[in-house]
């Protein structure tokens, strides 16, 4: 049994790093530390425990969580450091002996994190509990609704690709999710929470239901009938995974935006081999022509990774030409970054930073071109927006069904509300493009 009286009116801050699942579960981890006795820590206070949760998806992901727990131990020098996430469970000493962090926490204790808050005074040395990844087989539900508009609702967690480039499994472990019922409980309590928009977000969200005998597509058809969602996203599915009875469900579904996310990582055949993906490009093709043959208006937003181990020049030129034929609307491009422990490491050929940096800025070009023709073939049609709450100088944005970003004068009445509009002309915010109402 915890004695939770140590707790009470203790000031907990927290900062996150990474992906929408590290939100997601920082607010899950967030709500469990209130209930027992914690309270946020309010601007300009000092906190009695600060939590880190990190990314270590690249070695700039690395840095970026290093020069955080930096930051916050001077911001709160006499907090309690706890620092946990991905970066916790691939590198715990490293982390430990970063100054001033106190206790590190690995992928499976990470949600049991008042059992290791029983002493709270500051540590010499830093403790470390982090099992190993094969160790971790439960799934912990979460969903993200600080400050947003937009829930992020974690339905699973883990994969079993391995692709040669990733660490993703040896941070997470296996695929693993839980029911279809335990999920449709954290979906009405996001709604009972103010939830307008659900945002379905995993490792692997297609392998949904592996340990449980269930599928996604019986997921997203049950997710469907939920009350008082206005609108759920699929934050990214594998291609392969990518089901056309999910397309046709989601083109006629009350409730689930024609939006998809889908990771290509290279449109080359042979870089993809290389990587271990577990398909080839013409598939991808396949997947974009039937979400356009039954949503001619469906946001595609693509992962691509730049400069891996073994993509030549004329590798990279091939897999330009391939996505530039694809009907998609933006591309999200990363840069590859070495990764100890990975497969990619076998490989001989190896691209050097400049041509890196010039292949994503190429692009990054192509991206542009992409999200500007898919906004302009949007002006003048009917639109439903659902407004955030932040203020940009006297403006506030939304984002229609089809993730099309709108600015408006700001209305704080309409933050968490839904508009009908008419979409008219670009608009730069902060060199993003919207288009106005």
């Amino acid at each position: 049994m915890i004695d939770t009286s140590i707790f009470q009116d203790k000031k907990v801050a927290f900062h996150t790093l990474g992906c929408k699942l590290n939100f997601a579960e920082t607010s899950s981890i967030g709500r469990s530390l209130t209930e027992s006795g914690f309270r946020k820590v309010k601007p300009g206070e000092q906190a009695d425990v600060c939590v880190i949760n990190t990314c270590s998806v690249t070695d700039m992901a690395d840095r970026k969580c290093r020069q955080a727990i930096t930051r916050f131990t001077r911001l709160h020098p006499n907090a309690f450091v706890v620092v946990t996430g991905c970066y916790a469970q691939l590198k715990p000493e490293e982390v430990a002996g970063i100054r001033g962090v106190d206790l590190v926490l690995g992928a499976k204790e990470k949600f049991d994190i008042e059992l290791y808050l029983n002493d709270l005074h500051k540590k010499e040395q830093a403790e470390v509990h982090s099992d190993k990844i094969n160790a971790v087989k439960d799934f912990h539900p979460s969903c993200s609704s600080d400050d947003r508009t937009r829930f992020f609702l974690k339905v699973q967690d883990g994969c079993d690709y391995y692709c040669t480039y990733c660490t993703i499994p040896f941070a997470r472990g296996r695929s693993r999710s839980g029911t279809i019922a335990q999920t449709l409980e954290a979906a009405k309590l996001a709604v009972s929470e103010g939830a307008k928009e659900i945002v379905l977000t995993g490792v692997n969200t297609g392998d949904f239901g592996k340990n449980t005998g269930e599928t996604f597509f019986q997921l997203v058809q049950a997710l469907d009938d939920v009350e008082g969602v206005e609108r759920y996203r699929i934050s990214s599915i594998e291609p392969n995974l990518l089901t056309d009875e999910i397309i046709q469900f989601v083109a006629q579904s009350k409730r689930f935006a024609p939006h998809f996310h889908i990771p290509l990582q290279s449109g080359s055949n042979e870089v993809l081999q290389l990587m271990k993906r577990k398909y080839k490009r013409e598939l991808f093709a396949e997947k974009i022509q039937t979400v356009k043959l039954f949503m001619p208006h469906a946001f595609i937003g693509v992962d691509v990774i730049v400069g891996t181990r073994g993509e030549t020049a004329e590798y990279f030129e091939d897999a330009h030409r391939f996505i530039e034929s694809l009907d998609i609307s933006q591309l999200h491009v990363f840069t590859y970054s070495e990764r100890a422990g990975t497969k990619a490491l076998e490989i001989d050929y190896k691209v050097d930073s400049a041509e890196k940096k010039h292949r994503s800025e190429q692009l990054h070009q192509l991206s542009e071109q992409k999200v500007h023709a898919f906004y302009q073939s949007e002006i003048g049609k009917q639109a439903h927006v659902l407004w955030e709450s932040a203020k940009k100088g006297e403006c506030m944005h939304g984002f229609t069904e089809n993730y099309v970003r709108v600015v408006a004068p700001y209305d704080k009445a309409k933050t968490n509300t839904i508009e009908t509009v008419v979409l008219k002309d670009f608009s730069k915010e902060e060199d993003v493009i919207a288009l106005t109402i």
